[in-house]
């Protein structure tokens, strides 16, 4: 029953949905921008059709719309995330139906029957995917993220050391620098021979550079980034 035949459609939307995941995994978890955007562009929507004088019954259904467009899960996760959750929950929960009554009755379901799986497989994919795509897509999000050591360069971060020496006094300090991904990581830095202002502790810098055991690093928003923003362009 298992490796039947008969299962082949919900094969084929289970190896859909896997393929799909895999391809989030590439992407970094989807674009979460822009479901915030759909979010605002149905907020104002919404708005718009109060403002030219909308009923109060259209509003209410225009609302209840979108309160079941976000139970299924849209606007609330990457779409191409969802896709790839309801695909394999379909073709993962037609199968297991399927082996299921299969096993109880002997054969594989066949026309009303079948049907009845195919309902009942759809309306359970479309409930439980729309829970379980958002914390599934901050999962698959780690899977798409820079480690390389060169992804600080150009962020911010804040000195926790004393001060920070220059990269020829034979000395290292540490800053607190947020990453592309919001990751709060803590590196070794000093600023390079050429700059002209020292940090202190809880000062803002900027990581212009990386050798091979720490970073280097200039103030925000000082004389020293103004040079550094000046060779560099």
């Amino acid at each position: 029953m298992l490796f039947n035949l008969a299962n082949l459609p919900y094969w084929i939307f289970l190896g859909m949905g896997v393929l799909l995941f895999l391809l989030v995994i590439v992407s970094g978890g989807g674009d979460d921008d822009m479901d915030i955007d759909a979010d605002v562009d149905l907020d104002v929507d919404l708005d718009v059709d109060a403002d030219f004088g909308t009923d109060t019954d259209t509003d209410a259904d225009g609302e209840g719309g979108i309160e079941i467009l976000g139970w299924l899960g849209i606007g609330k996760a990457p779409l191409i995330l969802l896709l790839a959750t309801d695909c394999s929950l379909l073709g993962l929960f037609g199968w297991m139906f399927n082996v299921m009554i299969g096993g109880v009755t002997g054969s594989i379901p066949t026309g009303f029957l079948a049907g009845v799986v195919s309902v009942m497989s759809l309306f359970l994919t479309l409930v439980t995917g729309g829970f379980i795509s958002r914390p599934i897509g901050k999962i698959f999000a780690s899977f798409g993220e820079d480690t390389s050591s060169d992804r600080f360069i150009g962020c911010h971060g804040t000195v926790s050391s004393a001060t920070l020496p220059k990269e020829n006094q034979g000395k290292i300090g540490q800053v607190d620098v947020l990453d592309p991904a919001r990751n709060l990581v803590t590196v070794n830095a000093t600023l390079p021979t050429w700059a002209t202002v020292t940090p202190k502790r809880g000062n803002k810098v900027l990581v212009i550079d990386r050798h091979h055991h720490n970073y280097l690093v200039v103030v925000k928003d000082s004389t020293d980034q103004q040079a550094w923003l000046d060779n560099a362009y």
